[in-house]
């Protein structure tokens, strides 16, 4: 039982805070309400003045690449994926993405995430990671078909649905990952498509991140890279997560206006990087879902989503020299039921109901920074950081306790995540 918090649902579409319990049976929610009796529970976390929401859900992630993170700063996105990036990946092996998807683990439910969307390699260590942190994912094996491995992936991908999907106590949930469209050319791309038919599964997806894959796309195929993608069929029969969205027309918007999932977007790595801002208002006002992401630690440097929640309203407001752009409300959905919405989870994460899976976070707010008390959502959007959440709860599971990690060792995971690091790192640099 959490006892006597401020519960913040996220269920309706204005802020609607109530001072409340909330009882938790097995993985899920069985009651919130006021002065529930205590009879037959084996555990109470006392809330008094602390806020009690979701778990935050980042829609887009590379979790391993937190061995990256400060490895390459500084440079374009192109340039820092083919000069740095994708060089130093070659050299990871299985047991390099285990180590870095827990340092990331670690990190995620320290700032308050309890699920992410994953596209990276080695995928089935990555569900290992995910299965022994206690964490929620959507995980996909990421598809490129720039070499002669294009074919093993696909099976890598057949293999994760089978070894993993539905896996962890219904924590894991698989989808297909072809990269982008520069790195999938067309009959590539509609044999995802089909493939994701097969498997009735949903497609996760690198979209117009930088200007000059508008620029590459349309150089090869005469058309903006959405139109590529629609006109090979992606978003007809597909659930699709689109990350970043950043260079969209007015006519890309229209072509996904009715898609099946929505978009992720990746404010500060797309700041970072120098990308450029995405039409947040704009997807918004056309009805298409818009979560957040982090993207992975190597260009975010982060994988905190309160850095995302603040720079993506800021942005918006900066964008359009409107404070009322996007709200913190706005932002705080988009973090929690919007983002569950984007992954096809909105029937068990991203509110707290009745019924939903016990994905649940408690801030503590008694801090000089969240002080006073004027308006608790402003202060969650725009003054507090990921060090504020005290308590995380997964699966009905409690994973963090009074900033405690429970569900994994991390002096353990510090230790090992740096000796993976540095051994890859020096392997990349003496091949160099």
């Amino acid at each position: 039982m959490i006892k006597n918090g401020l519960v913040l649902s996220m269920v309706s579409d204005s802020p609607d805070i109530l001072k409340a319990d909330i009882y938790i049976e097995g993985d899920k929610i069985s009651k919130i309400g006021p002065n529930i009796p205590l009879e037959g529970v084996e555990k109470v976390i006392e809330a008094a003045g602390k806020v009690v929401m979701p778990g935050l859900v980042n829609c887009h992630n590379h979790a391993a690449m937190a061995l990256l993170r400060g490895y390459s700063d500084d440079l374009r996105l192109m340039d820092w994926l083919s000069q740095k990036i994708w060089p130093a990946e070659d050299k990871m092996n299985g047991q390099d993405i285990y180590c870095g998807t827990m340092l990331a683990a670690a990190e995620m439910i320290k700032s308050g995430t309890t699920t992410f969307a994953d596209m990276y390699a080695f995928m089935n260590r990555v569900a290992e990671a995910v299965q022994d942190s206690g964490m929620r994912a959507s995980l996909c094996q990421g598809l490129t078909f720039l070499d002669e491995r294009g074919q093993k992936r696909i099976e890598y991908t057949y293999r994760l649905f089978e070894n993993w999907h539905g896996r962890a106590g219904g924590r894991i949930t698989a989808m297909i990952g072809p990269h982008a469209p520069y790195t999938v050319p067309p009959d590539k791309m509609k044999l995802v498509v089909d493939l994701a038919i097969e498997l009735n599964a949903a497609v996760h997806i690198h979209l117009a991140e930088t200007s000059e894959e508008v620029d590459q796309i349309f150089k090869k195929y005469g058309k903006s890279p959405t139109k590529y993608l629609a006109d090979l069929g992606l978003f007809d029969s597909c659930r699709v997560l689109l990350a970043h969205a950043v260079h969209l027309t007015g006519d890309d918007i229209s072509i996904i206006k009715n898609i099946q999932g929505g978009v992720s977007h990746n404010p500060v790595s797309n700041m970072k990087l120098g990308c450029g801002v995405a039409p947040v208002v704009e997807l918004r006002k056309a009805g298409i879902t818009v979560g957040l992401g982090t993207d992975g630690a190597g260009s975010a440097s982060t994988l905190d989503m309160f850095q995302e929640i603040k720079t993506a309203a800021w942005m918006q407001k900066n964008r359009f020299f409107d404070p009322t752009a996007l709200t913190a409300y706005d932002v705080l959905r988009m973090a929690t039921a919007e983002g569950a919405k984007v992954l096809g989870l909105d029937s068990e994460i991203g509110t707290l109901e009745a019924g939903k899976k016990a994905d649940i976070i408690i801030i503590d707010i008694q801090k000089p920074h969240l002080y006073p008390h004027n308006d608790l959502c402003s202060l969650l959007a725009y003054s507090a950081s990921g060090s504020d959440v005290e308590t995380a709860i997964i699966n009905g599971k409690i994973v963090m306790e009074n900033r405690v990690l429970l569900s994994i060792n991390e002096k353990e995971v510090l230790k090992k995540s740096g000796e993976c690091a540095r051994k890859m790192i020096e392997a990349y640099r003496d091949y160099h």
